[in-house]
């Protein structure tokens, strides 16, 4: 899914930018790495790191999640995320918990392939299109622009598996005895549509979602280092950048939970309720917004704030550890990419 290597050279450089990376003892970090920023290998690079920044804090998290998407589809079934988890551990046990967690590790580690890669690439491409001083006077509307078209593809690689996932939390019977068993019962009731049809709804919670995120986790990383810090980002230490990041990933995090919430409660009910004969998804859609009202669509807000806050903070943190430790820099509070 991501660019060719052939495809992609066109975009590098001639010259490549050489950091200079400090010993253990130095305390500025300044980025090193025989990965050339922009180049091909960069963008795969990205990729992998967003596959593991997203797999693994979904599947942690999973409990959470499949609290959240039940109190979404069964109002009154907890009376709060506290009670849900002392009601799902004590009858099913660590197992119940984790209900979906297979599907919704492979589902969001291939969607944080997407994300991460192709927003990288995609913030790269745009800049060299707008040019160096366009991309600098309108680097939000790069951030925006580069983040719903990577969500875009992203979420084609994410609605498989997200069906599945909700189907198995919310079901009020087994939906499935394995991964693979899932699979074929999905398929075998309603064919590849089974799989996408929540791909719009999906479209229209992650793409927000996700440009409120980028957007918001560059623009705060940037004024933290101008405005409450008093140094320039590479004489502060490796640990010190990735506090940066953590705190600025958090603070997006909330924003991310408020915009999309909606769009989530839609998906979890579509994944959940049968289409009459000759409904279309969209109609479908309209008719249970219709029955959940304007409280009905915030239902589950609380569980999913705390959920999007901390995941959003680890996975910025994940994401940029895993860049560290290639000797790439940390996102943020640089200057719009550019051609060389």
């Amino acid at each position: 899914m991501l660019p060719s290597v052939q495809s992609l050279s066109a975009f590098k450089g001639t010259s490549q930018k050489l950091f200079v990376a400090p010993s253990p003892a130095e305390k500025p970090f300044v980025a090193h790495s025989t990965v050339e920023v922009y180049s091909p290998r960069y963008f795969y690079t990205c990729a992998v790191g967003g596959a593991m920044a997203c797999g693994l804090t979904h599947y942690a998290l999973t409990p959470v999640d499949m609290l959240k998407c039940r109190m979404q589809v069964s109002k009154g079934l907890y009376k709060g995320i506290f009670d849900g988890f002392k009601k799902v551990s004590a009858k099913e046990g660590i197992k119940g918990l984790y209900l979906g967690g297979a599907p919704t590790l492979l589902g969001y580690s291939m969607q944080g392939m997407g994300k991460y890669g192709f927003y990288e690439y995609f913030k790269y491409l745009y800049a060299g299109l707008a040019g160096e001083e366009a991309a600098a006077k309108y680097k939000t509307l790069l951030f925006l622009s580069a983040s719903a078209s990577a969500e875009f593809i992203a979420d084609v690689l994410l609605c498989p598996m997200e069906a599945l996932k909700v189907k198995m939390q919310t079901s009020t019977t087994p939906f499935a005895t394995s991964f693979l068993g899932g699979i074929r019962k999905i398929n075998a009731a309603e064919g590849i549509n089974g799989f996408y049809k929540g791909l719009a709804p999906l479209w229209l919670r992650q793409i927000p979602y996700t440009m409120v995120k980028f957007a918001t986790f560059e623009k705060t990383v940037e004024a933290i280092y101008k405005h409450m810090l008093s140094k320039p980002k590479d004489q502060y230490t490796k640990t010190e950048q990735l506090g940066v990041t953590f705190g600025a990933g958090y603070f997006a995090g909330i924003f991310c939970a408020i915009v999309s919430h909606p769009a989530d409660t839609l998906v979890s009910k579509l994944n959940n309720v049968a289409k009459a004969e000759g409904e279309s998804t969209g109609a479908l859609a309209v008719r249970i917004l219709k029955d959940l009202g304007f409280t009905g669509v915030w239902a589950g807000l609380g569980p999913r704030i705390f959920m999007i806050g901390t995941l959003t903070a680890l996975q910025w943190f994940i994401y940029d550890s895993f860049k560290v430790q290639t000797g790439l820099p940390t996102t943020g509070g640089a200057a719009a990419p550019k051609k060389e």
